[in-house]
């Protein structure tokens, strides 16, 4: 078996892992495990991107001590936030998508086109941290006049690497400047993906810092000089582009035996969905803030962003501000035996949106709207689990009925997918059989995709996800009838 190595880069943590892979044969092990910790100064808050580079590097580091004969590096990240380059330098620490600052020019984007419009030609669902609003308040502070490109996040990891400047299309599809009629499969779709000229221009965007786009599956090029020096990289290995958005890469791994199933890649976001070959353009999508993502292989992601775990790391965090040590697993165990009926909120609600005291927003949620407010963290928690359960069901009805599948069963991947009591309660609420894993989707989509490049494997998904199902076989669980919420 060869090896290849995948960054995976999320929202609260970030991850280097080895991938073996061989005919029939599919392992993955991490080398290196970080946190992912925003900053917030004087004017907002920011990623990190320095110190989560610096763990990158370290992480590969230890890829190439423990795989000499590494073949092949891949990042991917979580979309929408980037950083504003001039002359190969940052103008500044990228944003963070939960800073606030696109509050005050919406309204000033959707006067320039209007929502409606908007859908037509990006296809996305309306998140106030889409990359073009972040990129309209660049605009109104006057920033953008000072750039020459700006890079997705994976895009300037990739840079930093190889000295190669470009945008990966699953990562670019989410900014809302990428058309969704090139998407292969759309309804005019043109070879390859393209940035979208009109609405740029209509939005007055500088069309010279958008850089060139790859697709998934291309070879981006040999580690710079300094860089391979730095990590100890033998003469084989290459940087190659895959799903560089963190679900594009975690929905190659869905072991979906079907097109039936939907998906639900769940951790500091759940992204709740079905894979199609068209996107879906109509105005009950919208309305339903349903959006139309690049994936591997030119298949669309059509998806609902549910606000996810988040809710939970958010919580914990507010309750260990005493420096006392909070057992999740424990408080998950605790919830799972609450048998009082807990508050089903509105998970998607915004004002979960921002850092903060969870557990009092969701009190005050519960006030306002006569539900019963939890008493205890247990109770928290349970009340949480019920809700992002029930947002799952929501959101897998309505793409059954918006995209005219009819969804048979649900693959839960990520970090969720070890939560026995979402699992479980997704499955009553959903009426459907849930399966559960892998955990590490992402990083084995990262290294399937960089793998068939390599030609260590060949097939299209199906052949793909048919690996994963052998290599990491799911959980199943069944629903409960006495306990299916329809």
């Amino acid at each position: 078996m060869d090896t290849v190595a995948a960054v995976d880069l999320g929202a609260s943590s970030g991850r280097v892992m080895l991938g073996h892979v061989g005919h029939n044969e599919l392992s993955i092990r991490p080398v290196a495990r970080f946190p992912n910790n925003p900053v917030r100064i004087a004017d907002g808050l920011h990623w990190n991107i320095l110190e989560l580079y610096r763990n990158v590097i370290g992480g590969l580091s230890a890829a190439t001590r423990e795989e000499p004969g590494l073949v092949s590096i891949a990042v991917d990240s979580w979309a929408v936030d980037y950083a504003l380059m001039r002359d190969g330098r940052m103008l500044g620490t990228p944003y963070h998508y939960r800073d606030d600052r696109t509050a005050a020019v919406i309204d000033a984007v959707h006067t320039r086109v209007d929502p409606a419009e908007l859908y037509t030609s990006n296809g996305l669902q309306f998140l106030p941290f889409n990359s073009l609003y972040q990129l309209a308040a660049d605009q109104a502070a006057s920033t953008l006049e000072l750039a020459d490109s700006f890079l997705l996040i994976p895009d300037l990891i990739n840079f930093w690497l190889t000295g190669r400047r470009f945008a990966e299309a699953s990562n670019a599809s989410t900014t809302g400047l990428l058309a969704v009629r090139d998407i292969p499969g759309g309804p005019l779709a043109q070879p390859g993906p393209h940035w979208d000229d009109a609405l740029i221009e209509r939005l007055g965007l500088p069309r010279s810092i958008f850089p060139p786009l790859l697709t998934a599956g291309s070879t981006v090029g040999a580690l710079s000089p300094a860089v391979a020096a730095e990590i100890g990289a033998g003469p084989r290995l290459q940087v190659t582009a895959v799903g560089s958005h963190d679900t594009a890469s975690a929905v190659v791994a869905v072991p979906m035996a079907s097109d039936a199933a939907a998906y639900i890649s769940s951790g500091t976001w759940s992204l709740v969905g079905v894979e199609l070959d068209a996107p879906v353009l109509s105005d009950a999508g919208r309305l339903a803030n349903f959006t139309n993502e690049g994936g591997v292989d030119g298949r669309v992601r059509y998806l609902h962003n549910v606000m996810g775990l988040w809710l939970l790391s958010e919580s914990v965090r507010v309750w260990g501000r005493t420096g006392e040590q909070i057992d999740l697993p424990l408080l998950i165990k605790q919830a799972s035996e609450v048998t009082t009926p807990v508050a089903v909120f509105d998970a998607d609600d915004v004002r979960f949106l921002p850092p903060g005291d969870m557990p009092q927003r969701i009190a005050e949620y519960c006030h306002e709207h006569d539900l019963p407010v939890p008493a205890s963290r247990a109770e928290f928690v349970r009340s949480i689990i019920e809700s992002l359960a029930a947002a799952y069901a929501r959101a897998i009805r309505t793409a059954g009925e918006l995209s005219g599948r009819t969804v048979d069963a649900v693959h839960i991947v990520g970090g969720g997918s070890q939560n026995t009591l979402l699992c479980q309660l997704t499955a009553d609420r959903t009426g459907l059989p849930v399966l559960a894993g892998p955990v590490e989707a992402t990083a084995i989509g990262n290294v399937l995709v960089q793998a068939r490049t390599a030609g260590l494997v060949h097939g299209d998904l199906e052949s793909l996800r048919a690996l994963v199902a052998q290599a990491f076989p799911p959980v199943r669980y069944e629903p409960s009838l006495a306990r299916v919420r329809r």
